[in-house]
Formats: C-alpha cells, structure tokens, sequence
C-alpha cells in the first residue's frame, strides 16, 4: 500500500495529535521528496510572536520521516526506524505558511539498500528545509535517521 498526502495526515491525527493540532500537513511525496507545511498560528507560536521552533521541527522531521517510512513500506522488509540526532539552523522569524521540502529519497534508498544486503545497521543524515511563502529559508533541519532490519525473533 501506497503512502500518499492523504494518508499521512490521516497518521497525524491519530499518532501524532500534537502536529496535526498545530497544523502539520503533508502536501506531497513521491521516491525523491516530500513536502510538508505548517501555518503560523495562534496554537503554534512563541513570545517573540513566531512559530515556535519545535513545530518547526515537527515538520521538518515529518518529511525526512515520510519518506524513510514510504521506503521501508515498498521494501515489504522488516525494518525498524529512529532519529538519533539532529541540528538545526534558524535565519529568519518563520511567519505564515512555512513549507518543509526534503529531497534525500535516493539517500534512503542506498542505506535501505545496504541495510538489507548487509543487514547491518546503517545511518543518513537527511536535510529538510523550510522556507515562508517568499520563498526566503527560515530554518533548515538536520536528522540522523537509523535503520536497521529487524531480526527474525523480533518479527
């Protein structure tokens, strides 16, 4: 089964109330990218009167993780997944619709790659961006995902 936009934000509702409360929505995914978006809002916000940086990473990890997780679904393997780091840069107050664009869907698909064929653990550091409706970046994300397939005992 296919993830598509829909789905996903149909995942936040029920897994993830906190992001789809403060507006996280996935706009589209396909095997390179996803794009998500978050508006600023009176829930979101923060004193200095901005989005708050961690709805900001909410959407910027829901689209490394979409598309870790879509990858993994088409493998039809075992695979676990987890964030083990990140980073963030922050270069301008994030005010309106804020949209979060990741494009490392090959990088997912050589460590899923590598993962099965090995079945080794492996990590990636995955990049999603976020830019205000000029188009001018506000923040930029940085995750360290792990995955690793899961052993047949723990199926």
């Amino acid at each position: 089964m296919k993830l598509t936009p829909k789905k996903l934000n149909y995942f936040t509702l029920f897994k993830l109330p906190s992001a789809f409360l403060c507006g996280v929505r996935a706009k589209s995914l396909n095997d390179e990218r996803c794009v998500v978006t978050v508006k600023y809002k009176w829930i979101n916000q923060n004193p200095f009167k901005s989005m708050f940086w961690a709805v900001q990473g909410m959407a910027a990890e829901f689209a490394t993780g979409a598309l870790v997780t879509s990858k993994i679904r088409e493998s039809n393997k075992p695979v676990s997944m987890l964030v083990t780091s990140n980073k963030a840069i922050f270069t301008k107050k994030a005010l309106g619709k804020i949209t979060f664009i990741c494009n490392d869907g090959i990088l997912v698909d050589e460590a899923l790659a590598r993962a099965l064929e090995t079945g080794e653990g492996q990590t990636i550091w995955m990049q999603s961006v976020g830019k205000n409706e000029g188009g001018t970046v506000v923040s930029t994300f940085h995750f360290e995902w792990s995955i690793k397939v899961k052993s047949e005992s723990r199926i």
